[in-house]
Order: C-alpha cells, then sequence, then structure tokens
C-alpha cells in the first residue's frame, strides 16, 4: 500500500510513516504544501491512502479549503490523527475537522471517540508511541551526560490559558520541588526561563539549554541519569512517556491511572504522587544505580509493544473494518 503523510514537521516525519514503512507500506512525506504541489504528489505517487497528523504548519486555516479541495475531489480515503485532543479540541481540532472533512478521525483522547462519533464524525482511539531506529538506546555523551533531564517545551501561555490543565500539577510534583531545593535538572526546551509563577522558583541559567532538534532526543535520555516525564492528562500518556522508555532511559513521572494501566511503576519505571515523594525517589535513584539499571532493562523492553509498526498496524485494521481501506 502507498501512503501519502501531508507533514514536514520533524516531530511527525520519524514516527508513524516509520511505523508504516516497518509495515511493509511505501510511504511519501509531502514536505512544506502548495496547491500545485499536492496534486503532482497526488497524481505521481497515486496513494491509496492519505493521512495528516498533529498541528504545525501545515494546517494553517488559509490551507485547509485546498487541501479539501484536492484531496476529497481525489476520492482517495483520507485520515486525520487528532493528536492536540482534549485540549485543543474545540479551538483546533473540530475547526480543521469540518474544514478539510477527512473520511476518518484517530483520536488520542479515548473520551472524545464518543464525542465525534455524536456529531457524526466517524472516530476511533490510537494512542502516542515510539519508533526504535530514531528512540533508541544510545551510548551516554558527554555533552548529554546530567543527572536529571528534562526535555519539553514548558509552554508558560497554555499553562496561563488553562488553570485547570493537568500539567501545572505535574510540573508542581515532579519538577518545582527540585528547582526550590537547588536540585540541578538540566532543561531542554523552549520557554524555561518563564516558568518562576509555575514553580515557585527561577530556574538558573546555566540549566537551561535551549531547543533540541527532535532526533537528538534519545541521546539526552540514554545519558541522563534520570529523565524527568510530564504528564498533561490522568487519562492518556504524552508521547515522551514512550520515546523516554525506547531510548532505554530511566523515567521519574506523575502517578496516574493511565501510566499504571501501561506500565508497573517500580518495575519499568518511577512514579510519584507528591513532591515529597519526588524528592524522595530522586535521592534514592542517584545513589543506587543497580536499581535505576535494572528499571531502565525492563522499561525497555515493556515499550516495546508500543512501537509505531503496532500503531500503523493498528490504524490499518480499524480502516478495514470500517470499510475504507479494502482489504488485500
Amino acid at each position: 500500500m502507498r501512503v501519502l503523510f501531508l507533514e514536514s514537521h520533524p516531530m511527525w516525519i520519524h514516527g508513524l510513516p516509520n511505523g508504516f514503512r516497518d509495515a511493509g507500506h511505501q510511504v511519501k512525506i509531502s514536505g512544506p504544501l502548495t496547491p500545485r504541489g499536492l496534486q503532482t504528489q497526488i497524481a505521481r505517487f497515486r496513494p491509496h491512502l492519505i493521512v495528516s497528523l498533529g498541528w504545525t504548519p501545515v494546517h494553517r486555516q488559509h490551507n485547509r479549503k485546498w487541501i479539501r479541495k484536492y484531496v476529497g475531489r481525489s476520492g482517495i480515503p483520507h485520515v486525520y490523527w487528532a493528536t492536540e485532543d482534549p485540549t485543543h479540541t474545540e479551538y483546533f481540532t473540530l475547526p480543521y475537522i469540518r474544514a478539510v472533512k477527512p473520511d476518518f478521525v484517530f483520536t488520542i483522547c479515548r473520551s472524545r471517540v464518543k464525542d465525534y462519533r455524536r456529531m457524526g464524525i466517524r472516530s476511533a482511539h490510537l494512542d502516542f508511541g515510539y519508533h526504535p531506529k530514531v528512540h533508541r538506546p544510545v551510548k551516554a555523551s558527554d555533552q548529554y551526560r546530567c543527572s536529571i533531564a528534562v526535555v519539553a517545551n514548558a509552554y508558560p501561555r497554555n499553562l496561563g490559558k488553562y488553570p485547570k490543565h493537568y500539567r501545572k500539577q505535574s510540573l508542581r510534583k515532579l519538577i518545582s520541588p527540585l528547582v526550590r531545593h537547588k536540585i540541578r535538572i538540566d532543561f531542554w526546551g523552549r520557554k524555561w526561563g518563564a516558568m518562576k509563577r509555575f514553580l515557585g522558583a527561577d530556574i538558573p541559567k546555566s540549566w537551561i539549554h535551549g531547543y533540541l532538534s527532535y532526533p537528538k532526543a534519545n541521546q539526552v535520555y540514554s545519558s541522563a541519569k534520570i529523565n524527568i516525564g510530564l504528564q498533561n492528562k490522568l487519562t492518556q500518556v504524552t508521547q515522551r512517556t514512550y520515546e523516554i522508555l525506547g531510548s532505554g532511559g530511566f523515567l521519574l513521572t506523575s502517578d496516574t491511572p493511565e501510566i499504571r494501566r501501561l506500565f508497573k511503576p517500580g518495575e519499568h519505571l518511577a512514579v510519584s504522587s507528591s513532591p515529597q515523594q519526588t524528592m524522595r525517589l530522586v535521592r534514592y535513584y542517584l545513589t543506587h544505580p543497580e536499581q535505576r539499571e535494572r528499571i531502565r532493562k525492563a522499561g525497555l523492553q515493556a515499550v516495546k509493544k508500543h512501537s509505531y509498526k503496532q500503531r500503523a498496524l493498528q490504524m490499518i485494521r480499524e480502516l478495514r473494518r470500517q470499510g475504507i481501506l479494502k482489504r488485500a
């Protein structure tokens, strides 16, 4: 099967598209889109399936009308993967779906499936994953070696906009106690210098390293003794959860029902439900490397069933079940 992905952003072109390749399909990444370029790619590549995903420059409002026009005219099934649910469902996902009118919507949020179906939008759940050639263990690098690492954007604007967002609790329990006690965390990502009002203390400038290109993240995960992974919801996990484990990193994250459903705390990763517990866990695991190594290895094995090859196969099964893709 030939699959065309309408995308150019590095966060997305290295994940699910590679999963389709691993499953034996021919994949083309569109790159930056223009009306003529889209028509040409459809005509030359002759895809059996077109996939768009996430929230990137490709999805800008002025693109939507002609994406709908040329993809719709082609008659090729078009699937959208809503990775911004549920936080941005009303603001972004629904306006995009209504403008582009994909044939099917996958969402990372289980509870949104019934909402979409009530609106007449065919939908199913598809979680994040990781790709083992991108997020894989590598030898620890002197450039990224540290005791505790965070690879994430800070999103102070979103945290101010959504005061009840679970990410604020995750920050308060996992990062704030360490910063306030001057226990060094090395941060890679945008806007960490603007987080005092959420953390209760300034992060020293020497701890902040700025943006890290997506394919280099596994070097940090493999080099840090402890990787802190923030969570955004109680009912779903972030993409970095899988990526840290897939990179052979030791993960400390929030104690949520979904984390416990997917993994075993103390066996595959470490979880904290309070600032005090975070302090205890960090002090323990920094001084017990043999326990870190045991958990790190077990986490790497446990995450293998969450590869993007498995997600691609799940997507294909669902689309065939729905009659959107013909069975081979």
